[in-house]
């Protein structure tokens, strides 16, 4: 993959988050935003550089839209309704700290958690990447691509190690930008996350060979030894 479109990948998720939490405060004024944007700044391009030798176009299947061919319907649409309740998660929480105020902001022990916890969704997540080739943004079964059962790191662990990933990427974030209220809502795009699991095994089930016994191998779906 050209070095040119991995760089626009680090620049866009650092304009991305700059963009959804300065322009909604109003001010560049927020040395905790400013933290945020160089931890995923760091984090972006570590994970980047350690994927850009990942064999069999992992990279480049991530860079694909989020709609495609072979993709069912329905998941089409939880993607839509997710990427817009992710967007407006990290849009709410400059509008709860500076206009809104909708609760109390965490004390500094709760707030540097929220950025421990989001350090490692995002570790957890560059694991299952590194770990599985067809790794997709969408659910489809990528036969040009001879795609394959991956039981082994996180996937031995847990059977969606991305989605699980997500859950301390989107409580910690707002916790460390101190918008409890943000971090309450984040409970609608990990609904949505869980929704979309079914859809995904249900769709994997029947069309990828060793899938129904893979879920029998690893029990669990998102949480070791809960769920």
């Amino acid at each position: 993959m050209s070095i040119f479109k991995l760089i626009g990948g680090v620049i866009f998720d650092v304009a991305l988050f700059g963009g959804l939490l300065f322009l909604p405060a109003g001010t560049l004024d927020w040395w905790r935003a400013w933290v945020f944007v160089g931890v995923v700044c760091f984090g972006a391009a570590a994970s980047i550089a350690s994927l850009a030798r990942a064999k069999d176009g992992l990279l480049e299947e991530r860079f694909k839209l989020p709609i495609q061919k072979g993709q069912p319907l329905v998941d089409k649409i939880l993607l839509i309704l997710l990427i817009s309740a992710y967007l407006g998660l990290i849009a709410l929480i400059p509008l709860d700290v500076f206009r809104f105020h909708l609760t109390a902001k965490p004390g500094p022990s709760v707030s540097s958690l929220g950025l421990v916890l989001f350090v490692l969704g995002w570790w957890i997540m560059t694991l299952a990447l590194r770990e599985n080739p067809f790794a997709s943004a969408v659910v489809r079964h990528q036969k040009e691509r001879h795609q394959t059962v991956i039981d082994t790191g996180v996937y031995g662990v847990v059977r969606h190690p991305m989605y699980a990933s997500a859950i301390p990427l989107l409580i910690g974030m707002p916790l460390w930008l101190e918008s409890y209220a943000a971090a309450i809502l984040a409970i609608i795009p990990i609904g949505m996350l869980i929704v979309r699991i079914f859809v995904e095994e249900k769709f994997l089930k029947q069309e990828l060979a060793g899938y129904g016994a893979y879920t029998e191998r690893v029990r669990h779906r998102l949480i070791p030894f809960v769920w």
